[in-house]
């Protein structure tokens, strides 16, 4: 018998040596619920760009995501997900270490930023304890990894068409579509490990990234539909601090030839021009999400035929939320809703309950905390991030934390989006651009689409005092001392 099996897979080997159903229902039971308590592989699968609105399972009104939703219907979907400093590098710097940006020392995308490897990170304590650790697909830390026994990662941003690779150290080209090479070698890997120890695989997607270039198979969809705009498609900036005006990241003015891929139609201006701009960009984005969800149902069909689903801890999230349209905008960086939050889904058979939704604030530093106590290691003091393991299992910590706090610093290019932070708890968000001194403050609960911020309005000065002392909480408990 295989060392992991489905629990189908073990019904059907002991039907194969004339075992009584009710008997091999028992034993197999009783084979899986000792492989749970084995220490868990972990995959872990990150997008780029993938907002959660573009999530059939999070509610789109765009488009489905069958596979993604798979993963939701069998395990745990959390509706409070967010990052810390929405830009790629930055978050898979915190990914690794559970440490906020101005900790780990990665706070933006500039070429001199550069991940600093010898620093601890979760897959270096796993790996200390005896996992198979390694890093397929987008990287984005203009270093080599550490800590990983194996790796294969884009040069850079990468590209979608025949794309090249770093393989542990050497530059190689790889002929087809980048979101299927990246899982198949993510399934070679597995498929080849020591079977005689767990493994954590990071499996990392360049999809949807700008500049959205669909493969073949998917290259039409939505061909013959228009797709819908979203509600503050024509924000005019009003009511709110100048960074909203001074940003340059519209899908009017923004998007080039580069991303819409051919001219407009001749004579085509103002209103009628953007909404073209909009289709072009929204359908290739669409379309590259399309073969990711693919090809992550192939990796879920893949992990039950080797039978290692049953004792395999699946996650999926994105580096960042995404502006679809929303305010007129492409790209992220604000710590506007659709940018700061991301989606969460997390699958582990026997300890999570199907369907499960989980409403408390979670962000990205939680990752490494999480996947530590899993694997049944201790957390590190000095990460800033939480385990969730306690809320997938079905508890609700008493002490959870009621607000998150976020800081994002790239400036000025690219995008123009000036440098910021903030809290944001279940209904309140304050953001402070602090080297504007000007400030924001909106009530979710009232102004979902964050039109309107109340920060000057007396009716809210309570509000804007008690959100104030809260996020001076919580940069001094984080030691963020940014003037």
């Amino acid at each position: 018998m295989q060392q992991e099996l489905s629990r189908r897979q073990a019904l059907a080997w002991f039907a194969q040596m004339g075992v009584g159903a009710a008997a091999a229902s028992a034993f197999a039971s009783a084979v899986l619920g000792a492989q749970r308590q084995q220490r868990p592989n972990i995959l872990y699968i990150m997008s780029d760009d993938h907002a959660a609105h573009a999530l059939s399972c999070y509610g789109s009104k765009i488009n489905t995501t069958p596979n993604l939703d798979r993963i939701a219907k069998e395990g745990m979907r959390f509706d409070n997900a967010f990052v810390t400093n929405a830009l790629c590098g930055p978050s898979r710097a915190t990914l690794l270490t559970g440490k906020y940006s101005h900790a780990n020392g990665f706070k933006d995308n500039a070429p001199s930023t550069r991940f600093d490897g010898t620093q601890q990170t979760f897959p270096k304590l796993l790996q200390a304890v005896g996992y198979q650790t390694a890093m397929i697909g987008k990287w984005h830390l203009n270093s080599d990894p550490t800590g990983f026994d194996y790796w294969c990662i884009l040069p850079g941003q990468g590209v979608y068409q025949n794309p090249g690779f770093i393989e542990m150290g050497k530059r190689q080209t790889v002929q087809g579509y980048v979101t299927d090479i990246i899982t198949d070698k993510t399934m070679d890997w597995i498929r080849n490990r020591d079977k005689n120890k767990p493994f954590c695989v990071l499996y990392h997607h360049k999809a949807p990234h700008r500049a959205w270039n669909p493969d073949e198979k998917h290259a039409r969809l939505y061909e013959d539909q228009e797709i819908p705009y979203p509600p503050t498609f024509d924000d005019d900036y009003a009511n709110r601090a100048t960074p909203a005006r001074d940003q340059d990241m519209t899908i009017e003015k923004t998007l080039t030839k580069a991303d819409t891929k051919i001219d407009p139609p001749p004579g085509l201006s103002g209103q009628e021009l953007k909404k073209w701009k909009y289709q072009r960009f929204i359908k290739d984005y669409l379309r590259c999400i399309a073969s990711m969800d693919d090809n992550i149902g192939r990796m879920l069909d893949f992990l039950d035929t080797e039978g290692l689903a049953e004792n395999t801890i699946v996650i999926y999230t994105s580096d960042n939320g995404f502006f679809l349209g929303d305010h007129g905008w492409f790209d992220k960086r604000f710590m506007y809703e659709q940018s700061l939050r991301v989606p969460l889904l997390v699958r582990w058979p026997g300890h999570i309950k199907p369907g499960s939704v989980a409403k408390q604030p979670v962000i990205n530093a939680d990752f490494a905390p999480t996947l530590l106590q899993c694997a049944g290691q201790p957390v590190p003091a000095d990460m800033h991030g939480r385990s969730i393991k306690p809320i997938l299992e079905g508890q609700s910590p008493a002490d959870w934390r009621k607000s998150v706090y976020y800081h994002y610093y790239e400036f000025p290019a690219p995008h123009h989006v000036h440098p910021h932070y903030g809290v944001r708890d279940d209904r309140y968000k304050l953001i402070h651009y602090y080297t504007l001194n000007e400030w924001e403050l909106f009530d979710l609960e009232y102004d979902p689409n964050e039109l309107r911020s109340v920060y000057d309005d007396p009716a809210y000065a309570q509000v804007r005092d008690r959100m104030k002392a809260e996020l001076d909480r919580l940069r001094t408990e984080l030691k963020d001392t940014t003037p």
